[in-house]
């Protein structure tokens, strides 16, 4: 019997969780876009009925829940998916170079507290850590 591999079972766990909290914030609103962090702006267009939250919350959510099918994959918990070692790896340096390189796209969205920088790319970083450890485990296999 093959072991699952356990850093992409947690990846795979906190990529659903962070796809959650951001659903969470379209059922909630505004309060909830302030309370993670999203700025003032993202919070009053969410109160006021505005497309653009709701969309690209649901554009993150879709590449969270895509990145977590790959680490269930990985993790043996799904089917193996199309070019799954590349596509770990990948997750893993998005994750990584998001965690790492926030100070660059930070003057983007000036809207976005520092909290919100600090707290989401220290969760990007750990995402990225468990994908990264989990892809070379799973590629040395």
């Amino acid at each position: 019997m093959m072991e699952h591999n356990k850093p992409l079972f947690a990846a795979a766990i906190l990529a659903v969780t962070a796809a959650l909290a951001h659903i969470a914030c379209i059922a909630i609103g505004g309060d909830a876009y302030r309370f993670l962090g999203a700025g003032e702006q993202l919070a009053q267009m969410a109160e006021q009925g505005h497309w653009y939250p709701t969309f690209i919350t649901l554009m993150i959510t879709g590449v969270l829940c895509l990145f977590a099918a790959y680490a269930a994959s990985g993790a043996r918990l799904l089917p193996k998916l199309p070019l799954l070692k590349l596509g770990l790896v990948g997750i893993s340096s998005v994750f990584l170079l998001r965690a790492l390189g926030f100070v660059f796209i930070m003057p983007m969205f000036p809207e976005n507290s520092v909290t919100f920088w600090l707290a989401s790319s220290s969760i990007c970083l750990l995402i990225g850590l468990l994908y990264a450890v989990g892809s070379y485990k799973l590629i040395r296999a």
